[in-house]
């Protein structure tokens, strides 16, 4: 009976440890869609990501900061972008920032209501469609760096794209 138990205990070991090396070796943005988040919310290249499933705490690297423009807002992620995910919800978030007019806001939070995103940045708030954040944004050129390309093939301004010193993928049009 006490090595039946003894079986018993470590097979449910293994398995619990077998199903928290599978949810580790997810993509942060993977994780994103878990929390019913669209892939998009971040721009590409995280390198790296924690998350304690406990508290929700997580923490999210870039190698450098990444600014990039959506519609008429500029976004801005710094190299660590740190706060809480639950469900449809991001709070207390650090190193998100959206430029309105000529200043910086920092975004103090993200929710979900059904097929729009409510971004916060402490006053006042704006809410955009799941769809603009389907497919996830590059530094530099956001969703339409297809779009850059082609207008530079088309001959209607010179451009080209460059890593600087941080990595970060710039579009310079003169």
């Amino acid at each position: 009976m006490k090595s039946s138990i003894t079986c018993l205990s470590i097979l449910i070991l293994l398995t619990t440890s077998n199903a928290s090396n599978q949810t580790e070796n997810l993509s942060v943005y993977e994780t994103l869609q878990q929390y019913d988040f669209p892939v998009g919310i971040l721009p590409q290249g995280a390198t790296s990501y924690e998350l304690n499933k406990n508290t929700g705490k997580f923490t999210v690297y870039f190698q450098g900061t990444c600014i990039f423009g959506i519609k008429s807002y500029d976004l801005k992620y710094k190299s660590t972008i740190k706060g809480f995910i639950s469900k449809g919800k991001l709070s207390k978030l650090k190193g998100i920032s959206v430029k309105v007019e000529l200043i910086w806001l920092k975004i103090v939070e993200v929710t979900r209501h059904g097929d729009d995103l409510e971004f916060s940045v402490g006053i006042a708030s704006a809410e955009f469609s799941i769809d603009n954040f389907l497919e996830i944004p590059q530094c530099g050129c956001g969703f339409d760096c297809n779009g850059l390309k082609e207008a530079c093939n088309r001959g209607k301004m010179q451009c080209s794209m460059m890593l600087n010193s941080i990595g970060l993928a710039l579009a310079c049009c003169v």
